[in-house]
């Protein structure tokens, strides 16, 4: 059965009532909460750490996926696992040692992905395919919310999922950045299995509502 998961970004949410915020996604439809991460040297933008982290293990009761946008994300994978993270993924561009950092994340417990940042191509992953649990493909360049959807990023679901067939992977493939009510069901047609929505789902009237229509 075709996996359709919607993981509202935390990003968008209202700061100052957070634990409102995921009290909502918890009773909503949404699958898993999606948690980015910003150290304004990696990308250009800071987000938050571990006490804002602390804040969601408290109250989130639905998978927490944690997307680390930050340079050396080796030093810190066990600290955000021992946050709450079940998932934690590391950008290609980041990571010297990925084979090491992905199987390390692995070992400590939690599922491991691997994000590609939108002019990094596919065939970079070929090693590591077989190994990772998620690709996050990134359909905005990272590092602030609201941004217009990259097209091209339906050819990267395509070439993603070839590899993950052809390397017998049981990887998901992700997509964050400019997803909305008008591109979820043909990202879904595409072979995206897991979708990141912040503004489409916060900014909306009914956030409830917005996150079960993603899902058709």
């Amino acid at each position: 059965m075709k996996t359709k998961l919607i993981a509202p970004s935390l990003l968008s949410a209202d700061f100052g009532n957070l634990q409102r915020d995921i009290e909502m996604l918890n009773n909503s439809q949404a699958d898993w909460l999606h948690v980015d991460v910003m150290d304004g040297r990696f990308v250009p933008n800071i987000s938050f750490g571990f006490p804002v982290m602390k804040t969601i293990q408290q109250h989130a009761k639905k998978f927490v996926d944690v997307h680390l946008m930050i340079v050396e994300p080796e030093k810190y994978v066990e600290e955000f696992i021992n946050h709450g993270a079940d998932l934690v993924s590391v950008h290609y561009e980041a990571c010297t040692h990925l084979h090491r950092t992905i199987h390390h994340i692995q070992s400590l417990g939690a599922k491991a992905g691997v994000v590609l940042n939108p002019s990094t191509p596919v065939l970079m992953l070929e090693d590591i395919i077989a190994d990772v649990d998620l690709v996050l493909l990134m359909s905005v360049n990272p590092g602030f919310g609201g941004q217009k959807f990259i097209e091209n990023t339906y050819k990267k679901i395509a070439e993603t999922k070839d590899l993950i067939l052809s390397n017998n992977s049981t990887a998901l493939i992700q997509v964050d950045g400019g997803v909305n009510l008008d591109n979820a069901s043909k990202l879904f047609e595409a072979g995206a299995d897991v979708l990141v929505a912040g503004n489409a789902v916060f900014s909306a009237e009914s956030p409830e509502k917005t996150i079960e229509l993603l899902k058709i």
